[in-house]
């Protein structure tokens, strides 16, 4: 009995790393998916754009996180309003999120070139348990999984989106309510909580001109979520003949760290599709094949609104 109550909260321990590690998904490719992390940055493409996203972590993991984002963003005619629709399907191991916002923005001209976006974003996270985990013998017995939420939960979200069409800089926090999807606490006071945290993403860009058909575009992300360590990423890609993007990034935190390839080829005017591999540098390294993550853009152009080249 006592060895069964030990798996148990082994097994507890291990599902709160996972809750607090990753409390909102995290991309490799975030400076073309945007619209997943802040609400501003609706319409800014100027046209309609739609974004899809998959996402496999740790491949040769068990229950390695799986993620898939689908965006769908415009402005309106007077081009100050956007409006958008971001949706994301989160599999942490054996929870499971599932994100559906509507998100606003309105731009205002702050220079000659420059454009400060404010956005607001608003909608439901469903979040549950695996019905294999909760099969499991252990599980049934333990009392720190018996009154999980098996629901929908509203939240709400802000954002900032300042921009030229050389560089930005965004500051966004997705979700700013603290829900707790567990409410059960055991016999001895000791309860498991399944909480979702404000997440914080700070993230910048620049594009240089190295040669008339050569480009260089560095960019950052800087995550802070409550009770989880900082996470940090650095990225630069270099934009060739404005057909194809290809280069790197380095993300770390206090727990890992990993090295990553992307490559974006623009197949037409209108679709572009992007891939992204992470190779681990911690000691999970020896345990799994890395990070796939697969990115497509397939954007609506009019040549009257659309007047110079958007690169984020």
């Amino acid at each position: 009995m006592k060895l069964k109550k030990t798996n148990v909260l082994i097994a507890a321990v291990l599902f709160c790393s996972i809750c607090f590690s990753q409390q909102l998904p995290q991309f490799t490719q975030y400076m073309f998916n945007t619209m997943s992390i802040n609400p501003a940055y609706a319409g800014s493409r100027g046209t309609l754009n739609v974004t899809a996203l998959h996402r496999s972590q740790w491949l040769g993991i068990d229950r390695g996180p799986t993620t898939q984002t689908l965006s769908v963003h415009a402005p309106l005619e007077n081009e100050k309003i956007g409006l958008g629709l971001s949706v994301i399907n989160d599999s942490p191991g054996f929870e499971n999120f599932v994100f559906i916002y509507g998100d606003f923005s309105y731009t205002i001209k702050t220079g000659e070139k420059t454009k400060l976006a404010f956005g607001l974003k608003a909608g439901l996270t469903h979040y549950n348990l695996d019905q294999i985990f909760l099969n499991d013998p252990l599980v049934v017995e333990d009392p720190f999984f018996g009154n999980y939420s098996d629901r929908w939960n509203p939240n709400v979200g802000v954002g900032a989106y300042w921009h030229t069409n050389k560089w930005y800089l965004g500051l966004s926090a997705p979700r700013i309510i603290n829900t707790n999807y567990n409410e059960t606490e055991s016999a001895d006071g000791i309860s498991f909580v399944a909480q979702e945290r404000i997440g914080y993403f700070f993230t910048g860009g620049y594009v240089f001109d190295l040669s008339e058909s050569t480009k260089l575009k560095p960019s950052f992300l800087v995550k802070a979520t409550n009770g989880a360590p900082i996470s940090v990423d650095f990225s630069a890609h270099a934009l060739i003949k404005d057909k194809f993007w290809i280069g790197g990034s380095y993300r770390y935190n206090v727990n890992t760290a990993s090295l990553a390839g992307l490559a974006d080829f623009q197949v037409s005017k209108e679709i572009r599709v992007g891939y992204a591999y992470d190779h681990y540098l911690s000691d999970l390294r020896p345990f799994t094949g890395g990070t796939h993550e697969i990115i497509l853009i397939y954007e609506v152009f009019k040549t009257k609104r659309i007047k110079s080249p958007r690169y984020f």
